[in-house]
């Protein structure tokens, strides 16, 4: 409360037939007249509603797990309490997956006073997967499931988690669904800011962000192969899980707390941090990440300290400009010994840079046979037919 009450007002004015909907709603032992609302929500509401009152049990996974215990319908959605639908939400994503025969549905997800995924709505796609497109940067479980497809693996939140329970349900849901649609061209789903900036997800020690980001990375590692699909994957738990414990925050962090933070992340580095991940990130995300790889927070602390600043590195050109590496901290430091790879800008960075020049991909061929015709004795060869 008072969330809940658009919440519910946002259930009610969907444009599905209320005879296609049933709502389940869990009050985890909350004491601000939750329970009783829903009490008086489900007397007056054109849908079958059905209210679980139950002792607090201190996350989200447990009281989603009773809600999909409970639900009978061919998909379900899950809604937190604090956020809200957009009237023609659930009509079009479960017409999308219907249409589609999907087994997960991506709606459109914006922001009220929050910032919501981007990445992700750049058009409605009928099907795709989890290795195709941006997806994996949306975890959160607000997405339309369909339900023989979690009672087909047994599927359920891990209640050990206290942070990135849905980001290991919707992985796993991905990776096991027969495609994925995603709604780009309407509005689903409203993300709302809290005024007291209660999330879960904002809360908690930063060892729960190990929990979490170990959780993802050993699903990932046991469900995909090693190779470039699972270090496609593997970018996300990466960069939106474990890089944020090495940015500004750690600049605030005690001694003992930066040091517990790099034994927590050595085994996750070791077993997963590889080149090909390397290279898919930023100049400034691959050097943090591969500082604590090889154990340096003595040179950590300089790249974050000129992270915080928000200022743009400056770049050095080689090779004709097709090589773009950007001077963060310890670039070509004897001292530091790191190798200039760790700075060189992939493309999609090195576009921002005057002068860059993007290296045809038959360059190589070219120069190499510039290289036999200079072998070549004065006055060329002759070519038989």
């Amino acid at each position: 409360m008072p969330y809940l009450v658009e919440c519910l007002a946002s259930v009610e004015a969907q444009t599905i037939d209320p005879g296609r909907l049933e709502v389940i709603a869990v009050d985890d032992g909350s004491t601000d007249g939750t329970g009783e609302y829903l009490e008086e929500f489900a007397a007056r509401a054109p849908m079958p509603v059905t209210v679980i009152r139950q002792e607090n049990s201190g996350g989200p996974s447990g009281p989603r797990n009773v809600g999909l215990g409970k639900a009978s319908g061919r998909y379900v959605f899950f809604l937190d309490a604090d956020d809200r639908l957009g009237p023609e939400a659930l009509v079009r994503m479960v017409a999308m997956a219907d249409k589609n025969g999907t087994d997960v549905v991506l709606g459109k997800v914006e922001g009220i006073n929050r910032t919501p995924p981007k990445s992700m709505w750049g058009k409605t796609l009928d099907r795709t997967d989890v290795f195709s497109s941006n997806i994996k940067f949306t975890l959160s479980a607000q997405k339309l499931f369909r339900r023989e497809l979690l009672e087909r693996h047994g599927m359920r939140f891990d209640e050990s988690l206290w942070t990135g329970e849905d980001a290991l349900f919707t992985m796993e849901a991905y990776l096991r669904a027969d495609g994925v649609s995603v709604v780009a061209d309407y509005p689903c789903y409203y993300l709302v800011g809290r005024d007291d900036g209660k999330h879960v997800t904002k809360s908690g020690s930063y060892t729960l962000r190990f929990d979490s980001a170990r959780a993802l990375m050993n699903l990932i590692a046991e469900m995909v192969p090693a190779g470039p699909k699972r270090d496609t994957l593997m970018i996300r738990p990466f960069l939106i899980t474990l890089l944020p414990q090495f940015g500004p925050k750690y600049l605030k962090d005690s001694e003992e707390v930066r040091r517990h933070k790099f034994e927590l992340a050595k085994p996750l580095m070791d077993a997963y941090w590889t080149p090909e991940v390397a290279r898919r990130l930023r100049v400034h995300e691959r050097l943090r990440l591969h500082l604590v790889a090889i154990g340096r927070p003595e040179l950590l602390k300089d790249v974050v300290e000129f992270v915080k600043t928000k200022k743009k590195a400056a770049a050095v050109l080689e090779k004709r400009g097709t090589r773009v590496y950007l001077v963060y901290p310890h670039f070509r430091s004897r001292e530091a010994g790191l190798p200039d790879s760790l700075y060189l800008a992939e493309p999609r960075e090195a576009r921002a840079f005057e002068g860059y020049r993007e290296a045809s991909a038959n360059s190589f061929l070219r120069r190499a046979i510039r290289k036999v015709r200079r072998s070549l004795p004065t006055g060329g060869f002759a070519a038989a037919a």
